[in-house]
């Protein structure tokens, strides 16, 4: 387990204006020590525990603060049988690998552990049960965090980093107070036990909605319904051998329609049609509706689930009427459950929504080391859905990140620059 260094109790918290803070700049001027408060970084998850690593590789102090009790809360909450869509070799943070023993497709138990682990290996100053509430300007031009506690720590530099699955959404179906069975987010599903024997409905077909039904599909369930509002591009998770993650690296940078076409080839090639069970296939490109934010769904099991009638797919939901779901095509169905893979929001309007940085959609208008004119020092991490995989893409932002506040703090000269072995180290895109 994790040593106190990597999981400070917010009884442990440290105010900015410490004396322990790091003097990074004083590093690059070789003038004398500056005291300068740390880098916050607004959640320990994966893309909070990577930016810390990396400024603390640049000597740059960052106290990464945690509402939850540990760091990986998000994780620990996902259903049991998750596992990372995306390679154990492809998916490592900064300065420290998965552990091979964690198998190619790692176990969200074992993405727990590595998030511990690489606490405790990078020695992170941790603060938990710190719940930053808002963040807004400080008179000095720098940030100021109110969080719980009456705690307002105040900053040059802030990294958020609270996840891109942050608030649970469900959505407010019609009548949708009226069903007497058990509703409830696809966040609050465990596992397939409770279900066993029962009739139950899905409703969503991304990641999350497809494995979920596969899952209660196996568990012995005696019905499992999955509600399609829009058909998912389906990809297989590895083909000989070569993961679908290798794919989406590589046209990340192409022109959309070509990958479009590419990607319909490769289905008609390696997905059998699926029109008759209710899945065909949709009729937008693979990649422009992954740069809208629909990652393909990954098949661990819902082809086969489907084809063999364990899964049935059905329209989208339109209404409740007590006991009743009533479909999108007319169809009435009585489900005992419902489960709703529905998305997630970004929750950031309450944190920094009054800045004016947020899109229609809630989501940041700069991420990785770009900040706004507006908010200098503001940086945001994790709110994109990339193809290329998220850990991964957590781990260059992380990088990108730490070299842009290392020039941000200099006073003068260029900025410090990591050694060849430490997690900051640039790497080509």
């Amino acid at each position: 387990m994790p040593d106190d260094a990597a999981h400070a109790s917010s009884s442990a918290y440290r105010s900015p204006t410490d004396s322990a803070a790091v003097p990074a700049a004083a590093a690059v001027s070789g003038g004398p020590p500056a005291v300068v408060p740390p880098v916050y970084v607004v959640g320990g998850g994966p893309g909070g525990l990577a930016a810390a690593a990396a400024l603390g590789a640049y000597g740059i102090r960052a106290v990464v603060l945690e509402k939850a009790d540990s760091v990986g809360a998000s994780w620990r909450g996902h259903y049991d049988r998750l596992r990372l869509h995306t390679t154990r070799r492809l998916s490592g943070l900064p300065g420290l690998p998965i552990p091979r023993a964690y198998g190619r497709w790692v176990a969200r138990d074992d993405v727990v552990r590595y998030l511990e682990q690489y606490a405790e290996h990078h020695r992170l100053e941790v603060a938990t049960g710190v719940e930053v509430r808002r963040v807004d300007r400080a008179a000095d031009g720098g940030w100021v965090l109110h969080a719980n506690g009456g705690r307002a720590p105040a900053a040059r530099t802030v990294v958020i980093a609270t996840g891109y699955n942050h608030t649970p959404h469900l959505p407010d179906w019609p009548g949708r107070d009226s069903y007497p069975g058990e509703l409830l987010h696809a966040g609050d599903y465990r596992n397939a036990a409770p279900y066993a024997g029962k009739d139950v409905l899905v409703v969503g077909t991304g990641n999350t909605g497809a494995e979920i039904a596969v899952d209660l599909a196996e568990g012995a369930a005696a019905r499992v319904r999955l509600a399609v509002r829009t058909a998912p591009h389906i990809v297989r998770r590895s083909t000989a051998g070569w993961p679908a993650q290798a794919t989406g690296i590589l046209v990340r940078r192409l022109p959309p329609r070509a990958v479009d076409r590419a990607a319909r080839v490769m289905r008609r090639l390696s997905v059998p049609d699926l029109s008759e069970h209710g899945l065909p296939m949709p009729d937008t490109g693979l990649y422009s509706r992954a740069l809208e934010g629909a990652i393909p769904v990954q098949d661990v099991g819902l082809i086969d689930a489907v084809q063999r009638g364990a899964v049935r797919p059905v329209a989208a939901v339109a209404s409740f009427d007590g006991g009743v779901v009533r479909l999108a095509d007319g169809d009435a169905i009585e489900p005992e459950a419902v489960i709703a893979a529905t998305g997630y929001r970004r929750g950031l309007d309450g944190l920094v929504g009054h800045l004016g940085l947020l899109d229609p959609r809630g989501r940041p208008r700069v991420h990785g080391p770009r900040t706004l004119p507006s908010c200098p020092g503001l940086h945001f991490t994790g709110y994109t859905n990339p193809i290329s995989g998220m850990f991964r893409e957590l781990s260059h932002d992380a990088r990108r990140i730490a070299h842009a506040v290392a020039e941000a703090h200099a006073h003068q000269g260029p900025a410090p620059r990591p050694s060849a072995h430490d997690p900051a180290r640039p790497i080509p895109d």
